[in-house]
């Protein structure tokens, strides 16, 4: 299995405040990663991190086998790491395939027509065929969430960051998410922060669960959401013998 990703000591504070505590972990093609944690616990920090929009204070990021901790983020983008974002933000003006054909030329730096074949595939991999030459403004939730992973997709990534991808979707949008997300891994490393915790369980082969920016515990699915730390801190619940 190769490993796509690996994060050493990574660490990033504000003054007295701490996001980022010392977190290692990797991720391998064929992989997803997933990561949980209440507000606060430092999981969007760790995305900004990874992808370049702040600089961590100690650490080390590894892409492929090189050292990209000190690359800003378009150059990190350029070396595959793309980030689909949890309110997604399209040009509303432009159709769903204007859209991702701007992620293949500026992101995938793709030209004419190699950037155009690339807005086809991946438009029809997340989906959307049907919503090719949709003004993106009129799409509704579910199909801007998708046009979101499209767009990052165009960038032509090996390292995928989805932050909170299911957030305000009903059950069965969820489930085509999950399916979806199910259907790229082969392809690349993933990392998903969701608080659809079912979503993660179906998918995810690992957990990570955070706690204000440290790595509270690491395993499969039903380990980490089954464990009394994750029930007491994420969850809110008390067992009975602690109580």
């Amino acid at each position: 299995m190769t490993i796509v990703l690996q994060a050493e000591g990574l660490a990033k504070s504000y003054g007295r405040i701490v996001v980022v505590d010392d977190l290692s972990f990797e991720v391998a093609r064929g992989e997803c990663l997933g990561v949980i944690g209440p507000n606060g616990a430092g999981k969007t920090s760790l995305f900004n991190v990874l992808d370049g929009g702040v600089r961590a204070d100690r650490g080390k990021i590894i892409l492929n086998g090189e050292d990209v901790t000190h690359l800003p983020r378009h150059k990190r983008s350029h070396k595959g790491i793309a980030r689909a974002y949890q309110v997604p933000q399209p040009f509303p003006d432009l159709t769903v395939f204007e859209n991702v054909l701007v992620a293949a030329s500026f992101a995938g730096r793709l030209h004419g027509h190699a950037a155009e074949s690339a807005a086809w595939e991946v438009i029809h991999r997340v989906g959307l065929q049907e919503r090719i030459r949709d003004l993106a403004g009129g799409l509704r939730l579910l199909d801007r969430k998708r046009l979101e992973v499209a767009k990052a997709l165009a960038a032509r990534p090996q390292l995928l960051l989805l932050d909170e991808v299911a957030g305000g979707l009903t059950e069965a949008e969820v489930n085509v998410l999950v399916d979806l997300v199910k259907s790229l891994k082969p392809d690349f490393g993933i990392i998903w922060i969701e608080h659809v915790a079912h979503a993660l369980a179906a998918t995810a082969d690992r957990l990570m669960a955070l706690h204000f920016g440290r790595k509270l515990i690491e395993g499969t699915p039903d380990a980490v959401l089954g464990s009394r730390e994750v029930r007491e801190i994420y969850l809110g619940i008390v067992d009975d013998a602690a109580a």
